[in-house]
């Protein structure tokens, strides 16, 4: 994939440029940046290409760390919502 598919608007090269970004400001870039991308384009794809183009040279920039954290899959959820969620065992 190519670089400009991946970060459209430079988003994620910018954040490396911004001395003293926090974490928290690194993950609502990223889900900027991810809202960016044109259909098609795979997240996990567009990851990976800024993963080998930004974060390799800096492991321990918090940009980095969101960034292979999105690569993770989520949680699974442990509770049903509704009705079903509320019921006792017992009443099932």
């Amino acid at each position: 994939m190519e670089l400009n598919l991946a970060d459209p608007k430079g988003l994620i090269r910018e954040s490396y440029a911004i001395e003293g970004i926090t974490a928290g400001e690194c993950r609502s870039i990223f889900l900027d940046w991810l809202l960016s991308l044109k259909a098609g384009v795979e997240p996990a794809e567009a990851a990976r290409v800024m993963i080998a183009t930004y974060a390799l040279d800096r492991p321990d920039h918090p940009m980095s760390l969101v960034l292979e954290e999105g690569l993770k899959a989520p949680p699974q959820a442990s509770r049903r919502g509704g009705r079903a969620g509320r019921m006792r065992s017992a009443e099932r």
